[in-house]
C-alpha cells in the first residue's frame, strides 16, 4: 500500500514537472525575444540607476527561467522515469539544447555578440520544438481513442516507445556530460591566469618569467 502510494505521488510530481516545462519553455522564449522591447524601455528612464536595475532584473529573470528549464529537464535523464511515464520522447534532447544555450552565455559575450544571440535564438526554438511538439501531439493524446492518436503516441510518448526513449535518454546524458566537461575546463582555463597573476602580485614578482 505504501509503495503504491509512493509510486503514485512520484508519477504525479513527474507529470507536474513535465506540464510546467511547457510554460517554462514558452516564457524562456518570450523573455529572449523580448530583448528589443526591454532595451527600448531602458531609454525611457531619466535616471541611469533605474535603467540599470531594469536591465539587470530582465537579464536575471531571463537566465533564471532558462536554468529552470534545464533543471526541470533532469527527469528525462533517468531511464526508469522516461520508461514508465507518458513523457515527450525528445524531452532529454530539449534539456541538452537548453544547457547548450547556457554554455553559449558563459563562453561568449552574450547579447553583445550578434552571432551568439542568433545562435541562442535558433537553439531555443529548436529546444522548444523538441519538447512542445511531442508533448502536445504525443503525451496529450494518450487519452484520445483514435487510430491517429494511437500512432502518434506510439512514436512520441516515451512509455510507449521505450527503446528509442532509452536511446535518446542516454544520448542526452552524454551530450550534457560532454558540454559540462567543456564548461568546467573553460572556467579552469579562465581562472588559472588570474590566480597566477594574483599570486605573483602577492610576492612582488611578475606573473610570467622567461
Amino acid at each position: 500500500m505504501g509503495s503504491a502510494a509512493f509510486g503514485a505521488a512520484e508519477q504525479f510530481i513527474e507529470g507536474t514537472i513535465a506540464a510546467a516545462l511547457v510554460a517554462l519553455w514558452l516564457l524562456a522564449i518570450a523573455m529572449h525575444l523580448g530583448r528589443p522591447y526591454m532595451l527600448a524601455m531602458t531609454r525611457k528612464f531619466t535616471l541611469r540607476l533605474g535603467a540599470d536595475l531594469w536591465w539587470t532584473i530582465y537579464v536575471g529573470l531571463r537566465d533564471v527561467l532558462l536554468l529552470q528549464v534545464f533543471l526541470g529537464s533532469f527527469i528525462f535523464f533517468y531511464p526508469d522515469v522516461v520508461g514508465k511515464n507518458d513523457l515527450p520522447i525528445t524531452g532529454g534532447l530539449a534539456g541538452a539544447v537548453a544547457f547548450a544555450v547556457l554554455m553559449l552565455k558563459l563562453m561568449t559575450k552574450g547579447d553583445s555578440n550578434a552571432r551568439s544571440f542568433q545562435l541562442q535564438t535558433f537553439l531555443l526554438g529548436l529546444g522548444a520544438t523538441l519538447y512542445l511538439v511531442p508533448y502536445v501531439l504525443g503525451s496529450q493524446v494518450t487519452t484520445v481513442s483514435s487510430s491517429i492518436a494511437a500512432q502518434l503516441a506510439s512514436v512520441l510518448v516515451s512509455s510507449q516507445n521505450p527503446t528509442w526513449a532509452l536511446i535518446l535518454c542516454y544520448v542526452s546524458q552524454a551530450l550534457v556530460g560532454v558540454m559540462g566537461l567543456v564548461a568546467v575546463l573553460y572556467n579552469l582555463r579562465l581562472a588559472s591566469p588570474s590566480l597566477s597573476k594574483a599570486d605573483a602580485g602577492a610576492v612582488g614578482q611578475p606573473a610570467t618569467q622567461s
